[in-house]
């Protein structure tokens, strides 16, 4: 077994050749050849006993890499590796994520190079095993943490050494096709209208501060801005007519500002990505002459942005 730790900006390509682009992000953190071996490739959820295995002999290749990938999911990460493989001639054997796959017992029946080469969250993970032709098998396992997204790549071929078999991965690649937003998503709403309002929120009586608890509609915009990272937003706050124009659109503002902090320090959306402003009484939704009406005003709206 040869096994060597590399460091950021040596990346040789090794000489077995299932050649994958990566993100250019993508810093390899260790590598294992085994020429002559055998290994086990999953080919199923656990069932409760056990996880499915498919038996590979040859050449095992494991590279596990770094990626700086704030931001996006592991499905994105994986999807264009996944049509790579399609391409190279591999069909799937299974995909799954995280509590699909098994969990805890799926997780720790594969094999995979260690900490800090290669991180696993078991809330946050994407399994995919693949065959090509009867002896030839690659696994792509993508997980990912707040700071960064690792990935592990094992191929089992049956070509020797110098034989063009086997794992090429080098970076260069982007990592993910062009930027989709799910049919009848949050998403594609705001994208549609241009604005939403987060109609679930609260606010405590008489505060800017928004209310403790979970928001639906804050998940789902959430969900939206790490799918395209890119995209930005401006939140807007309203109010109802009560009170002075100045004093409302500073309370507004307020408000604004409070949601766009939720949404950095509970759910990690880059900054980068709001903008908080205020509208005071300016952009009624409804007439402020009745309590049902102000109410309806007092809100607060994504509004996303040009890019």
């Amino acid at each position: 077994m040869i096994r060597s730790l590399l460091i950021a900006g040596l990346l040789p390509v090794p000489a077995f050749c299932l050649s994958l682009d990566l993100p250019a992000s993508a810093e390899m953190t260790l590598e294992e050849e085994r020429p002559l071996d055998s290994t086990t490739i999953a080919s199923g959820p656990f069932d409760g006993s056990v996880v499915p295995m498919a038996d590979a002999s040859g050449t095992v290749s494991v590279q596990a890499w770094r990626l700086q990938a704030a931001g996006l999911t592991t499905l994105q990460i994986l999807e264009p590796l996944a049509k790579q493989l399609e391409a190279e001639g591999f069909d799937a054997l299974y995909t799954c994520e995280s509590e699909a796959c098994g969990g805890f017992d799926f997780r720790f029946a594969l094999e995979t190079l260690p900490p800090p080469a290669m991180h696993v969250s078991l809330n946050d993970f994407r399994y995919l095993s693949a065959r090509k032709g009867e002896d030839e098998y690659a696994a792509l396992l993508v997980s990912r943490t707040s700071r960064a997204a690792y990935l592990q790549i094992t191929s089992v071929t049956t070509g020797e050494p110098g034989e063009d078999a086997g794992l090429s991965a080098a970076p260069g690649a982007p990592l993910v096709p062009a930027e989709q937003v799910a049919p009848g998503s949050f998403g594609e709403r705001l994208e549609t209208a241009g604005h939403v309002t987060l109609g679930d929120l609260t606010f405590e009586t008489g505060s800017a501060q928004l209310g403790e608890g979970t928001y639906e509609s804050l998940a789902a915009l959430a969900e939206y801005l790490e799918s395209v990272p890119n995209r930005r937003v401006a939140l807007v706050g309203h109010t109802d007519s009560e009170g002075s124009l100045d004093g409302n659109i500073a309370l507004s503002r307020r408000r604004a500002a409070s949601v766009l902090e939720r949404l950095a320090t509970t759910y990690g959306i880059p900054r980068r990505q709001l903008e908080a402003h205020g509208m005071g009484y300016l952009a009624p939704v409804a007439s402020n002459l009745t309590e049902e009406g102000r109410e309806a005003n007092r809100r607060v709206e994504v509004i996303v942005l040009s890019e």
